[in-house]
């Protein structure tokens, strides 16, 4: 028990340390645009979408103008929840099952 909360620690320590979170952003919101990325982001009802595109535009201000966000408004680890990771293991195993398909 005591090695989970200590790996736990290292990884709130890290999330803090990568800073997105300071201008706003989550985890998936700085995910490598690929195609299967492209895809998902695609799939993502509009809410999650706009909400995407807002963090974005905000961290992109902020950055330009060497700012980050009052600490009170910086995404906390326990709040950043993977809301593109549904849909992109969902466009991952279409492709992989499109890809095996056609090597038949």
């Amino acid at each position: 028990a005591g090695g989970g909360q200590l790996l736990n620690k290292i990884r709130k320590w890290y999330y803090n340390a990568a800073g997105f979170n300071k201008l706003g952003l989550m985890r998936d919101d700085t995910l490598h645009e690929d195609d299967d990325v492209k895809e998902a982001l695609k799939r993502l009802p509009e809410h999650l979408y706009n909400a995407r595109v807002f963090r974005i535009k905000r961290a992109l201000d902020l950055s330009l103008k060497h700012q980050i966000l009052p600490k009170d408004q910086w995404v906390k680890y326990e709040e950043d929840h993977p809301y593109l990771e549904p849909y992109l293991k969902e466009v991952i195993r279409e492709r992989r099952e499109r890809e095996a398909w056609n090597k038949k």
